[in-house]
């Protein structure tokens, strides 16, 4: 008896909802190679993929973990390898750049690839083959390095749209810094930092991992194609560059907005500083006048008059002052 999809209730109109995700690897075979797929696979999955191809328990243990980090391992006497890696996808929910692994197994005859999360990439070349039978059969018949090699480029490629869009949040962040809205992009100038952070941890222990798997994958590509794994390294080198620069502009680009806030905040100050210097003395003026004892011409109105002339003097000369030493 067939299985029934799985049906789970929402909380908020208690409705009925599908769960169309697949409970079984998707597999494809042409040229007497195999390619299997799943996201986020279970324990079961797991240990039934590794008694099909003879995987080492271990490895059952990594495809598991969360907190698995970028590596290369290769089972020679088993005759196959397993690979770790990191790639930057974009969280909405959290609206933070996460890394997404995926684990890979290459054998003479089988390429596995098993994601944490749902890859784009990877996903939709695996759609392709499904649909184009010639170019399933033209892409399988070069190997399981190859495809391998392809599924890696088209997510490296994948990468680099994520860095454009770093890139031009920075422009924006400069043209807002130098138009006076130093206030205002404070936090768009951490979260574009936080980016840029996340990015690099995931791609720094990518470069060493990626150079391991270029000498170990050679055993499952043929001779004319061994120079392929060098382009993905490269692409790597690539993204690391550009990622140096956005840190050092994002790092101009923090102490520029410190500064011009400084600036405003300085200029606010002297401001305040040169009404209350100029103040100052008019004050005196008012408190030694105000006393309550008699003096020359008290309560009289030329006297008024002389005590306003003198204070309106001390003003002007005061502002001509500070306007001839260029502090106003």
């Amino acid at each position: 008896m067939p299985s029934l999809p799985r049906i789970r209730r929402t909380r908020r109109h208690d409705l009925a909802v599908v769960d169309a995700r697949p409970r079984t690897p998707a597999e494809l075979t042409a040229a007497g190679l195999t390619w299997i797929h799943f996201d986020a696979p279970t324990l079961d999955v797991a240990q039934e993929l590794a008694e099909r191809f003879g995987w080492h328990p271990l490895d059952v243990e990594d495809i598991l973990s969360k907190r698995q980090r970028p590596k290369v391992d290769d089972y020679a006497e088993d005759g196959y390898l397993f690979a770790v890696l990191h790639f930057p996808a974009y969280d909405r929910s959290v609206q933070r750049l996460n890394a997404v692994e995926l684990d890979v197994f290459v054998g003479p005859d089988y390429l596995v690839t098993l994601p944490g999360h749902d890859l784009k990439p990877v996903s939709r070349l695996f759609s392709r083959c499904e649909e184009d039978e010639a170019f399933r059969e033209q892409l399988f018949s070069k190997g399981s390095g190859r495809l391998l090699y392809e599924v890696l480029d088209d997510l490296f490629d994948y990468c680099f749209p994520i860095l454009d869009k770093i890139g031009h949040k920075l422009d924006a962040l400069e043209d807002d810094v130098f138009e006076g809205r130093s206030d205002e992009v404070v936090r768009d100038i951490s979260n574009a930092k936080q980016e840029i952070i996340s990015y690099r941890k995931i791609i720094k222990p990518e470069r060493a991992t990626l150079r391991l798997l270029e000498r170990h994958i050679e055993r499952f590509l043929p001779d004319e194609l061994e120079l392929y794994f060098d382009d993905i390294v490269d692409a790597t080198e690539r993204i690391w560059d550009l990622l140096d620069n956005y840190k050092e502009v994002i790092e101009a680009l923090e102490d520029t907005n410190e500064s011009v806030i400084n600036h405003r905040q300085n200029d606010i100050l002297r401001i305040l500083t040169v009404f209350s210097v100029i103040l100052l003395p008019l004050t005196l003026i008012t408190g030694f006048f105000g006393m309550n004892v008699d003096f020359p011409g008290f309560g009289s109105a030329w006297a008024f008059w002389t005590i306003f002339g003198f204070m309106a003097v001390c003003l002007v000369g005061m502002l001509g002052f500070f306007r001839y030493k260029r502090w106003l």
